[in-house]
């Protein structure tokens, strides 16, 4: 978003991002190969990644008291969920004006360009955001400016998801689909289920569920991140989720685990945050939740979630992957395509880009197998 009519200054110009992919397997590393695998984002939260310091500057510049911190990369310093939501909610407090959610947008879109997505379904919380007096019409017609320019500038597509926040009940989940409805735009695909599992089980939001399914949205729900196996079963049977998020104690039931590699239920898994949220904190162990999920044969897709929030962008995770979980370059192409067949899209849209997407993992693999 560059120009005259002041689109905001990128840290790249778009012309370096699109170019990526041809420069990374001219390098022929392994790093710079996973880069250049073209990918779909599909768990990953607007609010979650917004640059540390466009956080400081929005919160200086709407008056929001942060804590201490000599870099603004500090603010991100937390050990467990719990730490990571109240940063959560100061830097949702810190996005106010249109202009602060078309920003970060289009800087969170040329990231995961950056990083090889080629398509991105992404996750924002209006809550959030209205409980500080922002109207939802300014936060979708924010998000959706910064899409279209992204959209321009970096070649990907984006679908936008408003997650409907578990901790504010069942009843004002019901009003939330129907705001989402009331105001309903092509972008929209979906409606998602999030923060914190605790005390807030998925049959508190059948009622919800239903009504977007009735409207035609797609659905997905944050389940089996720190709350029990049981919860993905109920996204899935009560809430007609057709994807689930996290989902890492599943392997706790091997029933239900059974049932969904029979099934292949997508599941967005994002291996760095298991290391905050999660017990699950060495990624390198054989019984890491995702690496018994995938030898089980559970359909999988690789996602960063809150990559600048975590310090972790897409790449990283598969690199994170591949170096500590020791997947291969083949298993890790197969996942990149798996998250394309995941995704919201059309069926002939999808086709097509497989297609695409195979030939040019075909090449980068062609060109790692020449060392």
């Amino acid at each position: 978003m560059k120009g005259a009519d002041e689109r905001f200054q990128s840290e790249a110009n778009s012309a370096n991002i699109m170019s990526m992919p041809a420069a990374a397997t001219d390098a022929l590393t392994i790093g710079n190969a996973l880069r250049a695998l073209p990918k779909a984002e599909l768990h990953l939260h607007l609010e979650g990644s917004v640059n540390a310091t466009t956080f400081a500057e929005m919160a200086r510049h709407h008056d929001v008291e942060l804590p201490p911190h000599s870099h603004p990369a500090e603010l991100f310093d937390y050990s467990d969920l719990a730490g990571f939501l109240d940063v959560y909610a100061l830097v949702a407090a810190s996005m106010i004006d249109r202009r602060d959610f078309e920003r970060v947008t289009y800087e969170c879109l040329e990231r995961c360009a950056a990083n090889g997505a080629r398509h991105v379904e992404m996750f924002f919380s209006p809550e959030a955001h209205i409980e500080h007096g922002v109207p939802y019409d300014t936060v979708l017609a924010g998000i959706t400016a910064g899409v279209r320019h992204a959209e321009v500038d970096f070649g990907l597509s984006c679908l936008l998801i408003p997650a409907i926040n578990r901790e504010l009940g069942g009843l004002r989940a019901v009003e939330f689909v129907e705001m989402v409805l009331a105001h309903r735009t092509d972008d929209i695909v979906g409606v998602g289920l999030d923060f914190n599992e605790i005390g807030y089980p998925p049959e508190l939001f059948v009622d919800a569920f239903r009504l977007a399914e009735q409207a035609g949205l797609r659905r997905t729900s944050h389940a089996g991140e720190v709350g029990p196996a049981q919860n993905v079963r109920d996204g899935i049977e009560l809430l007609h989720c057709e994807r689930v998020d996290h989902g890492y104690n599943i392997v706790q039931d091997p029933e239900l685990l059974a049932e969904c590699v029979a099934s292949q239920v997508p599941f967005t898994v994002c291996p760095t945050t298991t290391t905050f949220t999660t017990d699950h904190r060495d990624l390198s162990a054989a019984d890491h939740p995702i690496r018994v999920m995938y030898d089980a044969g559970l359909n999988m897709t690789v996602n960063s979630d809150d990559p600048t929030m975590f310090g972790a962008e897409l790449t990283d995770e598969y690199s994170k992957l591949n170096r500590l979980m020791g997947f291969s370059f083949d298993e890790l192409a197969q996942l990149a395509l798996a998250s394309l067949d995941a995704a919201w899209i059309d069926e002939p849209t999808k086709s097509s880009w497989r297609a695409e997407w195979a030939s040019d993992i075909e090449c980068i693999s062609a060109r790692l197998d020449e060392q």
